[in-house]
């Protein structure tokens, strides 16, 4: 299984491309149907700002697990002119373009982690899905018996 994977988003492509490699490894480390959606749709959404405001940046994707939890982060990143006020774009309803405003918050909601910085010159969105490890004792075969 590959560990880490980046991918660049420089078109529309890239956004499907970015969607489909973080659905893949979330299945890989054992997220469910529901989880994978989830993420897959907020890579979607931070690309697609990418491409929107910045033209082009990275998606990184990456196994972040550790022996307690079974992590997935993605970082996405550009060298865009940033986000003027992180608080208002974390509100539903506001939106520098004119959308719906449901983007970021709407991202923030779908995933368990979610950290964001931006200055001009670097937007950093930082998301993960966790799960809890199942415990060793669970993976005893059915009529076993313990000591």
């Amino acid at each position: 299984m590959v560990t880490e994977k980046l991918v660049r988003i420089e078109d529309e492509m890239d956004i499907v491309a970015a969607r489909e490699v973080g659905r893949e490894m979330a299945r890989e480390l054992g997220f469910g149907l529901v989880d994978q959606t989830r993420l897959a749709t907020a890579i979607s959404e931070l690309t697609r700002n990418v491409i929107q405001y910045a033209g082009k940046g990275i998606c990184m994707i990456r196994d972040a697990s550790d022996s307690s939890y079974i992590r997935i982060q993605v970082v996405v990143e550009d060298n865009g002119p940033g986000i003027p006020d992180i608080n208002k774009a974390l509100q539903f309803g506001y939106s520098t373009s004119g959308g719906l405003g449901a983007g970021l918050p709407g991202t923030k909601q779908l995933v368990h982690e979610f950290q964001i910085v931006s200055h001009p010159g670097l937007t950093r969105v930082t998301i993960a899905m966790v799960r809890a490890r199942v415990p060793e004792e669970s993976h005893i075969p059915v009529g076993t018996q313990r000591a």
